[in-house]
């Protein structure tokens, strides 16, 4: 699966039985927007909720949300099927979150659903198909499914990304939550790296459960920075207050993106001289930090950085 344009920097969820939470998140600007069935829908509400999300899914697309997304609840919760009948039939249904993966079975539920109902969007010929894939996003909440992740990462060729539900993995493992977060360090790493190792375009961290006032948000700044510094490229948000500053943590800072441009040309002109190596502020420029100066440089173009701009600022840049 292409990945190059998917970014998930927030993921909000918004309870699909509620109208009027599901109308106002259409003014919203978030990168995606995963349209809840699970845990903020009683069993009574389910069918309701289940018709809300395709009447709302067949709008036009909501112009500031990226990626229109539906959690449905878990393959083993009894109500995964009738979820995966109904929301399918939306039109602008871009991605399916799948709650308590704990094996590749789970996907592979999932997947021959999509296929069934859909098989137009998933074939092998990719340039036949008039949309694209409906792409699949697990949450990883057990100590069964941290054991699994290989089998996971490979169960399915629509599988875009993984999330890490720490209250549901506190809860399996019977450990209590702190603000530092190192109770989850394993378990957090082991999904990043996972991710990493299959090319997985997405890995989003845990939600920070504390967002209102002054305290609340700098500790979601500090979990967010945690999760960058661990290999995460995106958060799980609660309350459409946390997007802004979710996004902005995970997208490169402005003086970083600025040294990649700068090193980016700096490179074309060290290759066409014949220099495998060179110095940009006194450091050494070699090919791993080419790369790493191209991965900021493509990431800053889809978080809407005018990269063509400060090209032309840097254009005179020379390798050192």
């Amino acid at each position: 699966m292409a990945t190059s344009s998917i970014i998930r920097r927030a993921l909000l969820y918004v309870p699909g039985s509620s109208q009027k939470m599901l109308e106002k998140s259409r003014g919203l600007s978030a990168d995606c927007v995963a349209y809840d069935l699970e845990d903020s829908v009683t069993p009574g509400k389910k069918a309701e909720a289940r018709s809300n999300l395709v009447s709302l899914l067949s709008k036009p697309r909501a112009s500031g949300i990226r990626e229109q997304a539906v959690r449905i609840n878990s393959v083993d919760s009894g109500f995964a099927l009738d979820d995966l009948t109904e929301v399918l039939k939306a039109q602008h249904l871009d991605a399916l979150v799948i709650p308590k993966v704990n094996s590749a079975s789970d996907l592979h539920f999932v997947t021959d659903v999509v296929r069934h109902t859909l098989p137009d969007r998933h074939t092998s010929n990719e340039a036949s198909q008039k949309q694209p894939p409906v792409r699949l996003i697990a949450l990883i909440e057990s100590a069964r499914a941290i054991t699994e992740l290989t089998s996971i990462c490979r169960a399915s060729p629509f599988l875009s990304g993984l999330i890490f539900a720490a209250e549901d993995f506190a809860l399996d493992l019977s450990i209590t939550r702190t603000p530092s977060l190192s109770e989850f360090l394993y378990a957090r790493s082991a999904i990043t790296m996972a991710a990493r190792a299959h090319n997985l375009p997405s890995t989003i961290d845990l939600v920070c459960t504390n967002f209102r006032g002054e305290q609340g948000m700098k500790a979601l700044e500090d979990e967010c920075i945690n999760g960058r510094n661990l290999g995460f490229n995106g958060k799980q948000c609660i309350h459409p207050t946390q997007v802004e500053t979710v996004q902005k943590l995970y997208s490169p800072p402005e003086k970083e993106v600025e040294w990649a441009v700068r090193v980016v040309i700096a490179d074309e002109k060290a290759d066409r001289a014949g220099r495998g190596a060179w110095t940009l502020d006194g450091k050494m420029i070699d090919v791993p930090v080419v790369g790493k100066a191209k991965a900021i440089v493509e990431k800053a173009k889809v978080c809407g950085f005018n990269v063509d701009e400060i090209r032309a600022k840097w254009k005179d840049q020379e390798p050192e």
